[in-house]
């Protein structure tokens, strides 16, 4: 049996309630793989959500990027081998991480394009931040390295999923509304052609976990975490 050799760095704190599964992830899958009471070699830098959010509203990627930068770097000269970012908006500044340091960055849209690639979809919805639906530092990703098409919902719907990510998820509020509304438009895409729907905010599947929907879902901070696990033990 293969033996982890590799010590995964996390960087976190946005939100804090999605890191937290993070870590719980990481740890029950590579129990799941090695046996015994193999646990993951973890080491995390969590970042204050409240500057990472006003830099954000600002549209200050700049300052994310200094901000992961220097995350990333801790994270390597305390002897990561690789860097895992626990959120999917903030891989919009993903370049600025792999320029800081020599070890690898595991992106969170090539783990999802994979898994959606073995499911044999072409046309899925990303739900997620309106920056990550509205920009496209992760569509292009899906779409040029993946050949998937990327939907997103209308305006309106978007401002309002943003809304209950920041206003409710982030701070571990989880409604019924909530759950009822981001259901109805993943159930509404189906009829617009999505054979799949991605939950890219990490805090997403946190509410709809144990909702029945009529098409995939694809926790993007599930299949995150698992591919973790398989460049640690080197299943690839």
């Amino acid at each position: 049996m293969k033996k982890q050799s590799k010590t995964i760095g996390l960087i976190g704190g946005m939100s804090w309630e999605s890191s937290k599964l993070y870590y719980e992830i990481i740890n029950k899958r590579m129990n799941e793989v090695l046996g015994d009471s193999h646990s993951a070699k973890l080491i995390m830098v969590s970042v204050n959500f409240e500057e990472i959010k006003k830099m954000t509203f600002a549209n200050n990627w700049e300052g994310i990027g200094v901000v992961m930068a220097k995350s990333a770097k801790q994270l390597e000269k305390a002897g990561a081998d690789s860097i895992l970012l626990c959120t999917n908006l903030i891989h919009l500044v993903s370049d600025k991480i792999k320029e800081s340091v020599a070890i690898p960055l595991l992106h969170i849209a090539d783990a999802t394009g994979e898994k959606i690639q073995q499911q044999k979809l072409q046309k899925v919805l990303l739900l997620g931040t309106k920056y990550t639906m509205e920009k496209d530092f992760y569509t292009s990703t899906l779409e040029d390295k993946y050949g998937l098409e990327v939907m997103v919902p209308e305006t309106q719907e978007r401002q309002t999923i943003h809304d209950i990510i920041y206003n409710e998820l982030v701070k571990g509020i989880f409604t019924e509304k909530s759950k009822k509304y981001l259901c109805q438009v993943i159930e509404g895409s189906k009829g617009k052609g999505a054979e799949g729907a991605i939950l890219g905010c990490t805090e997403i599947p946190m509410l709809i976990a144990d909702q029945a929907l009529s098409i995939p879902t694809f926790d993007t901070a599930k299949i995150h975490a698992y591919k973790a696990v398989e460049w640690a033990v080197s299943l690839t």
